[in-house]
């Protein structure tokens, strides 16, 4: 992998990898170098020469009314911290495209002004549209060994690792970002290594919480910080701004443990027949309880997602995964193997059309053959959308004879993001003046702001704000600001950005009514008709089964032609115009159909 030019603290070595006992170091109070230390005291130092009357504007660039594309940007008496970059996936009517990010305008104008970039954890939620930020800024960028790992892969798909300033930091480090000093916070997601974040500054103590839940038994031993977050509320916290994902789901959130424990008993359930799981690749946790029950069934482990593949490279290569020699094979060696000494861990738990799940289910799959022998367990509930998608795979699966079990049938999934007793005793431990439901779509945050209320909190200081809003915090108010620019940006292919609202409703016309194409040759100098009017039909109607209405047409954009040539209107685009607009009506009469019109004039 290509070095970077990177500033790291002593403890952390090289960015390429953290051993876990110099991450215990860490934890354990070892000073850094390098721009970030942790305090004695872990309370993070006041900027000098800041007003405590100055607000921090919050200027929120995606997460909010929407699941995905987390981007929240700081800006403090002249400078600017911004934490996460994420992307969202496309919605069905968005069609052709592959990837949502946000509109990076407003951090491209101030660019001198961002001191750095800091990211709670490594899912694509939170990192996914960092690739694209960097290539149109330079800030050094802040997170755990994981985060900067995971980072570093999609860094080196874009061509721009050697560009960018990656710095590890892990839970009790704070970094000096010009007047901002953040404090990186332990706490407990579906991945490793996440963070919440204590923002200090003169004006006060801001916590924006990540994605977290509160795991008492977490799989790597390391619970999240409640002594932190207790000993800031008792300092005194201005805001916090906290995950909204599940604040509908009452109690608490399960353990990952308890997925483990369903493992072994589903895995005995599965006898002779091979077993393929799916799951989100970034699971590592998920990912190692699956591979140690393989290893107590004396069952190889394969491994089928390139997403998977490169996670698995990185938690391995940092010490979060442990694999013992000679169970990972490669899944060119399946075949090898009898079917009860086979397990596939795949992707696709979320029906994704090109997953490997999805194409093994509809026979698409190069290397896997779905049969009567196999026993297939989706180990994730589908996100909100993709309901219809996961259906349709586990129908095929079943088709082809697999015993398939999903969603709520055992538990094979619990969710990392905290219920509403959990969301609770955080706003009881860290007691904040002023709270910020965000990380969720609408319905999210106003049942977040209720559980708020209902610990205390007044309604006036509770706030529900919105993309592309800005909201000023200080110790005098909560007040919603002005706006910036942000958004939904689109990536189509290598395309970023260039296509946008006009281009996607033509997209979804073409889609819901197809094309009709009207080709005309005509004489530049006379305007006379040499060829044609010819209709071209694309998804709109059978030529052959409706002639009557193609012949109507042609003899409409006649009309059309000579109606101009009769008014002396000799411009080719008035032309066309006059052409598309009857076709259109004589169309829409006898269809109801508005399919869209392409009139082409050929001059000779």
């Amino acid at each position: 992998m290509p070095k970077e030019n990177n500033q790291t603290n002593s403890s952390s070595g090289s960015n390429n990898g953290t051993s876990n006992q110099q991450r215990n170091r860490t934890r354990n109070g070892a000073s850094h170098s390098g721009g970030y230390q942790r305090s004695r005291k872990r309370r993070g130092g006041k900027p000098k020469n800041a007003s405590a009357q100055t607000p921090v504007k919050v200027s929120f660039l995606g997460g909010l009314n929407e699941i995905g594309k987390n981007m929240t940007l700081y800006d403090y008496d002249g400078d600017m911290i911004i934490v996460d970059c994420g992307l969202a996936f496309p919605e069905p009517d968005m069609l052709g495209v592959d990837l949502v990010i946000p509109d990076f305008t407003y951090v491209q104008r101030n660019e001198e002004k961002i001191r750095g970039i800091f990211i709670t954890h490594g899912h694509e939620d939170h990192i996914g549209g960092l690739a694209f930020l960097l290539k149109e800024i330079k800030a050094p960028v802040y997170g755990t060994p994981l985060t900067i790992g995971l980072i570093k892969g999609k860094l080196e798909e874009h061509g721009i690792l050697n560009q960018c300033d990656l710095r590890v930091i892990n839970p009790g480090d704070t970094v000096q970002a010009g007047k901002f000093n953040v404090e990186a916070i332990h706490v407990n997601h579906s991945i490793p290594d996440a963070l919440a974040f204590a923002i200090h500054t003169q004006a006060g103590v801001i916590i924006q919480s990540g994605d977290l839940k509160i795991d008492t038994t977490p799989i790597d031993g390391q619970m999240i910080d409640l002594a932190r977050f207790a000993e800031l509320g008792k300092e005194g916290v201005l805001a916090y701004l906290a995950d909204s994902t599940n604040a509908e789901k009452t109690g608490y959130s399960q353990s990952e443990r308890t997925v483990g424990e369903s493992f072994e008993t589903l895995f005995a359930r599965a006898g002779k027949r091979r077993i393929i799981v799916a799951t989100f690749a970034s699971n590592i946790h998920r990912v190692q309880q699956i591979i140690n029950v393989a290893v107590e069934q004396h069952r190889k482990v394969a491994l089928s997602g390139r997403s998977l593949e490169n996670v698995m490279s990185i938690g391995t290569e940092l010490g979060y995964l442990h694999v013992p020699d000679g169970v990972l094979i490669s899944i060119d060696e399946i075949h090898r193997y009898p079917p009860e000494q086979l397990l596939l861990i795949t992707t696709g738990s979320q029906g994704e059309p090109m997953s490997a799940l999805t194409r093994m289910a509809f026979s698409e799959h190069r290397k896997v053959k779905i049969t009567s022998n196999d026993y297939v367990i989706i180990s994730a509930n589908p996100i909100p959308g993709n309901e219809k998608t996961v259906t349709k795979v586990v129908n095929e699966l079943m088709k082809h004879g697999a015993e398939v079990i999903y969603e709520r049938m055992y538990e094979v999934h619990v969710s990392g993001h905290a219920n509403q007793e959990e969301l609770k005793m955080m706003l009881g431990l860290i007691r904040p003046k002023y709270f910020i439901p965000v990380h969720g779509e609408q319905k999210h945050l106003q049942k977040h702001k209720e559980l708020a209320e209902k610990m205390g909190i007044p309604s006036s200081n509770i706030l529900i704000s919105d993309i592309g809003r800005t909201v000023e915090i200080s110790k005098n108010g909560l007040k919603q600001g002005g706006t910036v620019p942000a958004g939904r940006v689109f990536v189509d292919g290598y395309g970023v950005g260039d296509v946008g609202s006009i281009v996607m409703r033509d997209r979804t016309r073409l889609a819901e009514d197809g094309l009709i194409t009207v080709v005309v040759t005509m004489d530049s100098e006379t305007g006379e008709v040499i060829a044609g009017p010819d209709i071209v039909s694309r998804g709109f109607v059978y030529v052959r089964e409706a002639g009557d209405l193609i012949e109507d047409a042609k003899s409409m954009a006649m009309w059309a032609i000579e109606n101009c040539l009769v008014n002396d209107i000799r411009d080719w685009s008035t032309i066309k115009s006059h052409i598309r607009d009857e076709i259109s009506r004589l169309v829409y009469e006898r269809t109801k159909r508005s399919p869209m019109i392409l009139p082409i004039i050929m001059e000779v």
